[in-house]
């Protein structure tokens, strides 16, 4: 019964994950994916960085960061910066640009889930935030 009562929890977070990306991929209209943002959002908290440490960072694969680069370069969202000691060493790095588009993305993000968490009496969020502390916690 355990077993039972934690796949049924986890199909319902994976519901709620997907039903929430496709409502974002909805509301946000600049031709970006969620792993768009994510590689900036990546640039914007750590400053320029090799792709290679970015994609071990978001747990992709140096060809998907690769294409995913490519976009945000073209885009302008990110340039590409040549090691001044190394010029085999290419980083890329947010553009202003960028930092726009990541803020964008996150406020739309936030109303999302404030949407849905409106849905919820005060007690159900106060126990769901306690619910999540307490997971945050014990990773």
């Amino acid at each position: 019964m355990k077993e039972k009562n934690i796949f049924a929890l986890i199909h319902s977070m994976d519901q709620i994950t997907n039903h929430l990306i496709i409502q974002w991929n909805k509301m946000f209209k600049e031709n970006l994916g969620i792993s768009h943002i994510l590689v900036l959002g990546h640039l914007k908290e750590n400053g320029k960085s090799r792709p290679s440490d970015i994609a071990r960072a978001l747990g992709v694969t140096p060809p998907t960061l690769t294409h995913l680069s490519e976009k945000l370069v073209q885009k302008k969202l990110a340039t590409r910066l040549v090691d001044e000691d190394d010029r085999r060493i290419i980083y890329l790095e947010i553009t202003e640009k960028g930092i726009d588009i990541v803020k964008e993305a996150h406020q739309e993000g936030k109303t999302i889930r404030k949407n849905l968490f409106e849905k919820l009496t005060d007690e159900e969020r106060q126990q769901l935030l306690s619910i999540y502390e307490k997971l945050n916690n014990s990773i």
